[in-house]
């Protein structure tokens, strides 16, 4: 569930209330009856690991199949077409 910060329009006491999404806001301070008001700010979520980052996700593919592994591949396949005739004959 989550937790939403209140601040009250006349005594300013501000605290925290923990509730459910479908509960209704809470509109009166438990200290002066004055009229709450809900606070917004940061939201404390972290993304970790890869493939959160715009970067993440290009180094691993121009890295890894980039320029480096195509001629390798390509040159492996001609050494062995012309290896076997060679070695046959």
């Amino acid at each position: 569930m989550p937790t939403y910060a209140y601040a009250c329009t006349q005594c300013g006491h501000r605290f925290d209330a923990v509730q459910s999404f479908s509960d209704a806001a809470l509109t009166e301070c438990p200290v002066c009856g004055g009229t709450l008001r809900k606070q917004y700010g940061s939201v404390g979520v972290t993304f970790n690991g890869s493939g959160f980052y715009r970067t993440d996700s290009r180094a691993g593919n121009s890295g890894a199949g980039g320029g480096a592994s195509a001629p390798a591949l390509t040159s492996s396949k001609s050494e062995a077409k012309s290896s076997p005739p060679s070695a046959g004959s």
